[in-house]
């Protein structure tokens, strides 16, 4: 009697070695290791009892931090944007041509692949501590990021539209301002938004290099084992990603309205 066994399905394969893979990465990486990671499981116990109740003393000292970290964050996102849309749109083989954009995809690439974080310490370095550091950081990485999100958004256009307006007979510049602009206008803020809250939670860590912000007074309570005030700065910083994540939700929701109605007009 033959028997016969079940096919194996390439899916369950590839779980099957993606889960291998995973058990072998923690292996080497020393996470398969049982008393280190019960030892782990006591110390973060510990940590977590330290941090209640949170220290209500430095609240205005957390909250005057957490303001510039805003100030860091809309400062950065706005000039990025501000060197993002150009670059981007030169970005377009429609708008210049594909040598053109090929060469600033390269660049915004090369800009994005620095982190935040690095891009501070080279303005520390270049312009000294402080908030002016923080913010031309930020800066340079939004600007890479959202260039890229802003090039994609751009090809994504309907290509109809495209031809429909360089029809009539218009230059590259018109086009753009007249076409390609207007169609992806949804898309430049959400993605705009989105990359303002981004920058929000990354400026909080700008200041362990000394870039401004509320990350100064994290690292700092974090090396004075003060994590009762650690965790009052932890709380203010979610209350406002949460206020700004709410803000910038209805902030669309009206912009799209608005969209949607001015086109249904038109």
């Amino acid at each position: 009697m033959n028997l016969r066994l079940p096919p194996v399905r390439p899916g369950k394969l590839a779980m099957l070695g993606v889960s291998g893979a995973l058990l072998a990465v923690l292996w080497h990486l020393g996470l398969a290791d049982g008393p280190l990671l019960a030892r782990g499981a006591r110390n973060i116990g510990v940590f977590a009892q330290d941090l209640v109740p949170p220290d209500t003393s430095v609240l205005q000292t957390v909250a005057g931090a957490m303001v510039e970290t805003i100030e860091i964050a809309f400062a950065g996102t706005m000039l990025g944007f501000a060197g993002a849309l150009p670059l981007a749109l030169a970005a377009n083989d429609t708008v210049s041509g594909r040598p053109v954009a090929a060469a600033v995809r390269t660049f915004l690439a090369l800009v994005r692949t620095i982190p935040a974080l690095l891009w501070a310490i080279v303005f520390v370095v270049a312009v000294g501590l402080g908030a002016g550091a923080g913010v031309l950081g930020l800066a340079m990485y939004s600007m890479g990021y959202m260039g890229k999100l802003f090039a994609d958004a751009f090809d994504d256009i309907d290509p109809e539209v495209v031809e429909a307006v360089r029809g009539v007979g218009v230059g590259r510049l018109q086009l753009a301002r007249f076409a390609i602009l207007p169609e992806a206008a949804n898309a430049v803020l959400a993605q705009t938004l989105f990359v303002f809250e981004y920058n929000v939670r990354a400026s909080s860590i700008l200041g362990f290099v000394g870039a401004g912000g509320i990350g100064f007074y994290l690292l700092g309570y974090v090396q004075s084992l003060q994590y009762d005030a650690l965790m009052m700065a932890i709380l203010v910083t979610f209350a406002a990603v949460v206020v700004i994540d709410q803000a910038s939700v209805r902030i669309r929701r009206r912009f799209l309205s608005v969209a949607s109605h001015t086109s249904a007009r038109s």
